[in-house]
């Protein structure tokens, strides 16, 4: 019991993702299509009588699982998988994965039926938004000094941390850099939380907190370092280059953007994490994803970025692009 840590309960929080992947897949019949011939995303989408979009990212993690090959947008199995997987198969295990995925629908419900009283379920259920805000901070949180170092803030003046949250990273740059002043632009509810926790460091007189949407607002300024972090995984690229017109617009001349999220490979199936996070942008938002550089990099530029340049590799969303306004 000693040598349990906070990641490897996390770790096992995260086990459904890998399996719901194989179990989707198997349900779509994807293995035995693949065993008749290659086939890329689209002639897959076509086959299956599926979205192109959900093909893509589903067949991109079962690239970083293993269980697929990529080359140059086909996606191919080995004979082995072939044999074990394709419904054609007389050594196919399909049978017992569909089972799997019966049983699927039936653990999905063990916590009512454990606890089957609705009305308790309600009262306890935690708030939406409170839980992921929370989330977002255990997870920055052991990582944001790192991050600061790798962005390295120098001698910037005004930081502004677009959709900052409840105020990690603005934390981390304002200890890291004492001549710093920062605005956090978040929604309104977010806010409040990102002002409970900036008392609680005695930073609050170091900090604006300015609330708004950045879908639909403005930004604020004036300034010369902007944040952009965990965001543009729930946008689609379309999304993207409006909001980095956006920081643009509040960049002084000679202003830098950073943005900290998964950076993928070119061909989106690296790192695993990335790949499998595509999945939850995939069933959780219209149009977000996971990007590689070089669509980042395009899209930076479409929003008038120059000098734009990777600063860290991404292992598990700790990926940093960074930009300059002319």
């Amino acid at each position: 019991m000693n040598d349990i840590t906070g990641e490897y309960l996390l770790s096992l929080s995260r086990n459904f993702m890998e399996s719901r992947v194989l179990l989707t897949a198997s349900e779509l019949d994807v293995f035995t299509h693949l065993a008749d011939h290659p086939h890329t995303a689209a002639e897959l989408a076509r086959s299956l009588n599926a979205e192109e979009r959900g093909v893509r990212t589903l067949m991109d993690a079962l690239v970083s699982m293993g269980v697929v090959e990529k080359d140059n947008g086909v996606y191919t199995i080995t004979d082995f998988v072939a044999s074990l997987l394709s419904s054609h198969s007389d050594k196919s295990i399909l049978p017992m994965i569909h089972h799997a995925a019966h049983m699927w629908n039936s653990w999905s419900r063990l916590t009512a039926v454990v606890r089957p009283n609705p009305e308790l379920n309600e009262t306890m259920a935690p708030d939406g938004l409170q839980a992921f805000i929370g989330a977002m901070h255990v997870i920055a949180s052991p990582q944001a000094d790192g991050i600061i170092r790798d962005v390295n803030p120098g001698d910037a003046k005004r930081l502004l941390d677009i959709g900052g949250a409840s105020g990690t990273y603005t934390i981390a740059f304002l200890k890291a850099s004492p001549q710093l002043k920062a605005t956090i632009f978040d929604r309104p509810k977010v806010i409040e939380m990102a002002r409970k926790r900036l008392s609680e460091h005695g930073l609050l007189d170091r900090v604006t907190l300015e609330p708004g949407d950045f879908y639909l607002d403005i930004l604020p300024k004036g300034y010369d370092l902007a944040f952009l972090s965990a965001i543009i995984h729930q946008n689609s690229r379309v999304q993207n280059v409006d909001l980095y017109r956006k920081a643009y617009a509040a960049l002084e001349n000679g202003g830098r953007l950073v943005v900290r999220d998964h950076v993928m490979s070119q061909d989106h199936t690296q790192p695993k994490t990335g790949a499998l996070f595509a999945i939850n942008m995939l069933v959780g938002t219209e149009g977000g994803g996971t990007y590689a550089f070089t669509e980042i990099r395009e899209d930076l530029a479409s929003a008038g970025f120059v000098r734009i340049a990777q600063l860290q590799s991404d292992s598990n969303m700790n990926g940093l692009v960074e930009a300059y306004k002319p």
